[in-house]
């Protein structure tokens, strides 16, 4: 891709206790900043959507600290939030789309202030539009991978978009290929992981990775048997913030090892854990299970196979994985996430008229 030096892309990513922030000049890192904030810096702020001004102003010192001049910024894009499911691509935040961030209508998350704190910064800043990029919440499933087997139910698409979104592209470019003529399983191996079945630049099937469906993972407990759930849910023993906890948080790795630190766990197999072992191979065998699902989606017409995300680095755990399913399909291995970078790409397509800016409705 080659787009004008002078174009300059700023990303702001909000975290529950940190704002990292980054400057592209074209695919050029200039700056990086991880904005850490203590317990006692949001203490005074009721909700969430009251810290977007104390970030805001951190930020502009940051970059005034970093000797970055802001009006030769063209673009800023900011991390989705919790808003309404929508298709993947590049969102122009517009007053609809600011209303939804700020009242958070599918919850409350420091993501929400990405798009929020893009917006301020573009008034500031005139020549920049503010965006949000491929949010949690894209939603391209094929209406069959929404029923579950009950109407008061639904399958509904919150996984890690951004970065499955990115590699997926990054793929296509690296073989020449573009990624909406491509059947491609995305893996993302994190404290969550997701699984998405993309065909031809849509994904139209993917687990629901925050709180619901799939593989277990460091912190989560993905698919847990009904019967026994339901049981656990009336025993008398849990009220519904434990139950949640133990889904979220306190599921997977740290249920079974007391750490949600891949490292940690695949470190202490090398050093001979049996158990740390079995529950790694577990959940390796559980991703090669959901990959596998996602094979039959696509009908096995499969162009390749993507394994990212921290634990994507654990060489003998993605082995584990390529082991089951490589007859599937070629698989390709692209370690770690940079949601700066993915960020900065989506910013850098608008502005080389690569990728046209969708509307928030």
């Amino acid at each position: 891709m080659t787009v004008p030096t002078q174009k300059m892309v700023l990303t702001i990513n909000p975290g529950s206790t940190s704002t990292k922030v980054a400057v592209y000049r074209c695919n050029e890192l200039i700056f990086l900043k991880n904005i850490k904030h203590t317990s006692e810096d949001l203490a005074k702020f009721e909700n969430i959507i009251d810290q977007y001004a104390f970030r805001k102003e951190i930020i502009l010192q940051e970059l005034h600290d970093a000797h970055i001049d802001i009006n030769g910024i063209d673009a800023i894009v900011g991390r989705g939030g919790l808003v309404k499911p929508i298709p993947s691509g590049v969102y122009e935040v517009n007053d609809r789309l600011l209303e939804d961030l700020k009242t958070g209508v599918q919850g409350q998350h420091a993501s929400n202030l990405g798009g929020i704190i893009a917006h301020d910064l573009s008034i500031l800043i005139k020549k920049a539009k503010a965006y949000i990029a491929d949010p949690v919440v894209v939603d391209e499933l094929d209406d069959v991978a929404r029923i579950t087997g009950h109407p008061l139910f639904e399958r509904n698409s919150i996984f890690h978009a951004l970065n499955q979104k990115a590699i997926a592209r990054t793929h296509a470019r690296a073989i020449g290929r573009k990624y909406e003529d491509l059947n491609l399983i995305v893996v993302h191996l994190g404290g969550g992981i997701s699984v998405g079945a993309h065909r031809l630049g849509k994904v139209v099937d993917v687990n629901q990775a925050l709180d619901g469906d799939g593989p277990f993972s460091p912190e989560r407990t993905g698919t847990l048997p009904v019967g026994k759930l339901v049981d656990l849910c009336f025993s008398g023993k849990y009220k519904k913030e434990q139950v949640k906890k133990m889904i979220v948080g306190s599921g997977g790795f740290v249920a079974y090892l007391g750490t949600n630190s891949a490292f940690e766990v695949e470190q202490r197999s090398h050093a001979g854990d049996a158990e740390a072992t079995r529950i790694q191979e577990a959940m390796a065998y559980q991703v090669s299970k959901e990959i596998g699902a996602m094979g039959a989606v696509l009908e096995g017409k499969i162009d390749a196979i993507l394994l990212t995300g921290g634990i994507a680095y654990n060489h003998n755990f993605v082995d584990q994985i390529r082991k089951r399913v490589q007859h599937l399909g070629p698989v390709g291995v692209y370690p770690g996430e940079d949601e700066m970078k993915a960020l900065a790409q989506n910013g850098l397509m608008v502005l080389n008229g690569e990728l046209q800016p969708l509307v928030y409705e």
